[in-house]
């Protein structure tokens, strides 16, 4: 077999070329520049949205792997669809998440939701008809009831579960900050 290397005519046998064939090939490469993207520490290199930020699990079921590609192993496998979850990086098509407890890996970005929702930490929280402790109790919920977030704003959020719809402190809930306001 026989092939001709770059511009500098050397024939070679068996497809080896001599050291000075390889060095003069590499060498009459042109340079191409190396650019590197720097980031922000508190913000994603691929959406330049805020880290970390919340959204939502879209279906039933999410793989979370342990490093962002289809090759990575599965870890933890989320099953209620509208879980939030926290996204803490992002590379390329892929976020790396976490629940409430600390659990997740990288996801597709196919599988989560920017829709808003929370996890209620407290049991039998209470949902007030205002922003407002002293305001008309509506409903309460048990820990580890997700609802979606409508409105959100000095540490309180207006949330909908299960037909009801009420105020509630932050600090009752997970997928918030407890200073974020969400209009």
């Amino acid at each position: 077999m026989w092939r001709v290397i770059g511009v500098i005519g050397v024939v070679v046998a068996l497809g080896v070329a001599p050291v000075a064939a390889q060095e003069a090939e590499v060498e009459a490469a042109p340079a191409v520049p190396k650019v590197e993207k720097v980031c922000a520490p508190d913000v994603g290199c691929v959406t330049n949205l805020p880290l970390p930020r919340f959204v939502s699990l879209k279906g039933s079921e999410g793989n979370a792997r342990r490093g962002p590609g289809l090759t990575h192993r599965i870890d933890w496998v989320f099953t209620r669809a509208g879980m939030p979850l926290k996204i803490t990086a992002e590379f390329e098509n892929w976020r790396r998440v976490e629940d409430q407890e600390g659990a997740g890996g990288w996801v597709h970005y196919s599988l989560l939701s920017g829709v808003r929702s929370v996890l209620v930490t407290l049991d039998m929280a209470e949902f007030h008809d205002e922003p407002r402790d002293d305001a008309m109790v509506v409903a309460q919920a048990e820990l580890g009831v997700i609802g979606r977030v409508l409105e959100c704003r000095d540490g309180w959020c207006r949330i909908a579960f299960d037909g009801q719809k009420g105020w509630v402190r932050t600090s009752a809930l997970w997928g918030v900050l407890p200073d974020e306001t969400i209009d």
